[in-house]
């Protein structure tokens, strides 16, 4: 049983929204540095996304924009990675990422293993043609899809426990 959600679309001009914001870009900062431990984590994992999406979806897309922008640059700054070189590419598809997930939030009010199944399929598609024209380089771009698929899993279904345990739902 799907039950809706009482989902925020937060303005800009609000105080919360930056300090939702801000409680989303730690966890976008900590849980890559968590997963880099691991060999290949950070390209199998794809950390740098979850939060976004989870911020997204619960506080609308000024919050997922928020987080999608300032998560990549500080863990470059602070721990460089990603590599400043790989930043336009993961901006682009963070972007896009809360744009898909602020919109399937206020559109749909439910956070379903398909619903959510559509929108990281969907920011994947979309960045991924982005990176090929960035990159010029399809195999490159193509990397999430040939590495990446137990990341794009754990934000599906690691995301919508996270949007349940977050609104009790």
């Amino acid at each position: 049983m799907q039950t809706e959600l009482r989902l925020q679309s937060l303005p800009f001009s609000s105080t919360r929204t930056y300090l939702v914001a801000v409680a989303f870009i730690i966890g976008n900062i900590v849980m890559p540095q968590l997963f880099h431990l691991i060999p290949q984590g950070g390209i199998t994992w794809l950390p740098i996304y979850f939060f976004t999406l989870v911020g997204a979806y619960l506080y609308g897309w000024r919050v997922g924009i928020l987080t999608a922008v300032a998560s990549p640059v500080a863990n470059a700054i602070l721990f460089g990675m990603p590599a400043i070189a790989g930043l336009p590419a993961i901006l682009l598809k963070s972007v896009i990422l809360a744009v898909i997930a602020g919109y399937a939030a206020k559109r749909f009010n439910k956070a379903s293993l398909l619903i959510l199944f559509c929108v990281v399929v969907g920011y994947q598609v979309a960045g991924t043609l982005g990176e090929w024209g960035l990159k010029g380089d399809f195999f490159l771009a193509c990397q999430d899809f040939r590495i990446g698929i137990p990341g794009m899993l754990l934000q599906i279904v690691g995301g919508r426990l996270a949007i349940r345990a977050l609104t009790g739902k």
